[in-house]
């Protein structure tokens, strides 16, 4: 009866390991149904592992596909019970339900690249690409939101810096004039966004809405008006070469797509590693932490509250400009109209999704860009899912994480409310 009474009352936590081990379980047999069992036609799908020349070539992987989403699809159902298993276990169920999630996905690679070759590192490669402005986004959404500032305006600060950066670069044919003033950018944008929300307590939502527009609109015209009648000189810079990194750059898999990118990417890796460390391991993250949970507690101990979240959220836009650089200098070299095309709002998608954490940030910041790439290659290869609706996979899974996670996740305790003490700190 003890037992009994101990699983029906579940903590929160408990009941959402045990409503995601049974989505799983369903996706799994719907995916046995759909990409196996209903799969009209068999073929050989292969999967193509090297970029390269790495110290250890791994061979191309052919299998049928049928066979391949049958085996995938009951490996999926085999982590899915593993995974109920477990959480009747009271144990942990993240491992079993990510292997369970790369199961499914295999298995529709094998249904939809039937016939196909799957460029399987590049498709990674790709995903990480993809990834970098998401990612710094993230991170900006981290540092302001763990502060207790709202951080809607990512979207305006990745514009800012691609606009500043590609202009700069352009003028100067120099990318590492574009790469330092970017940041400057994107924290110009963090200024407006500190005053008013810290200052004069200007509800954060709607203040970081208006910011992007006003953002839009800036960049908008400027580039009617000086960067297309004057492209050789405004719009028409140099971009970044990928580094390789000698010996970790050969490495089979992983050496291509981790270490032979630009300077951004290789930043990236040091800014997300510093903000992790940072935020859980030094005094500033602890200060941190506690102004955007008890920022009253705070002040009580001596904290300046809100001079603290000033500093922060230039940061953040510090990091948030620097991502918009790889829109220009570190892509395409030239500055487009929108050309951030919402990928400030899949940050803080990515944010809400990884619990307000930089390190599951960074993973759904990935999750995202692989599904953009993905869709991207299979579009290229031929897949009997119709374009549009290939067009639309990043953004439903988007909608899908943030959605399933509304309600579920707690956000900082103090997150988009101003502290006031009677005046100014």
């Amino acid at each position: 009866m003890e037992r009994m009474s101990s699983l029906t009352q579940l903590t929160p936590i408990q009941k959402r390991r045990q409503r995601g081990a049974f989505i799983l379980l369903i996706l799994s047999i719907g995916s046995l149904i759909g990409f196996g069992i209903l799969q009209k036609k068999s073929a050989p799908v292969t999967y193509r592992f090297v970029l390269e020349d790495e110290w250890i070539a791994i061979n191309e992987w052919t299998l049928d596909s049928r066979t391949g989403s049958y085996g995938f699809s009951i490996a999926a159902i085999l982590f899915s019970l593993w995974a109920i298993i477990q959480f009747r276990r009271n144990k942990k169920i993240q491992l079993q339900s990510a292997l369970g999630g790369f199961s499914i996905l295999m298995a529709f690679l094998c249904w939809a690249a039937s016939g196909k070759m799957i460029p399987f590192t590049g498709l990674l490669q790709g995903a990480l690409l993809l990834s970098v402005p998401l990612i710094f986004g993230a991170m900006a959404g981290v540092l302001c939101e763990r502060s207790g500032v709202i951080n809607i305006a990512i979207e305006g600060q990745l514009l800012a810096g691609a606009f500043a950066a590609g202009v700069v670069a352009s003028l100067t044919q120099n990318t590492t004039w574009g790469l330092l003033v970017a940041p400057l950018a994107g924290a110009l944008i963090s200024l407006l966004l500190a005053v008013f929300a810290i200052k004069f307590s200007i509800d954060q939502v709607i203040l970081g809405f208006v910011i992007n527009v006003l953002v839009i609109g800036i960049t908008n015209f400027l580039y009617k008006k000086l960067l297309i009648p004057y492209q050789n000189t405004w719009n028409s810079g140099p971009i970044l070469s990928p580094i390789e990194i000698p010996i970790l750059s050969k490495i089979p898999l992983i050496g291509p797509i981790l270490f032979n990118q630009t300077i951004i990417v290789y930043l990236m890796y040091v800014i997300v590693a510093v903000i992790h460390l940072s935020l859980f391991k030094t005094r500033w993250g602890l200060r941190t932490r506690a102004v955007g949970e008890h920022p009253t507690a705070a002040d009580s101990v001596g904290i300046k509250v809100n001079r603290l979240r000033f500093r922060n959220v230039i940061f953040a836009g510090l990091v948030a400009g620097l991502g918009g650089a790889y829109f220009t200098v570190g892509a395409v070299g030239a500055f487009g109209k929108e050309m951030t095309a919402g990928k400030g709002f899949i940050a803080l998608a990515a944010l809400i999704f990884g619990r307000w954490s930089p390190l599951g940030a960074v993973m759904a910041a990935l999750l995202f860009g692989f599904a953009d790439n993905l869709q991207g290659v299979l579009s290229i290869t031929g897949t009997p899912i119709p374009s549009e609706f290939m067009l639309m996979a990043p953004y439903i899974v988007t909608v899908i994480a943030v959605t399933g996670f509304i309600g579920r996740v707690r956000a900082p305790a103090a997150d988009g409310i101003p502290y006031n003490r009677g005046g100014s700190d």
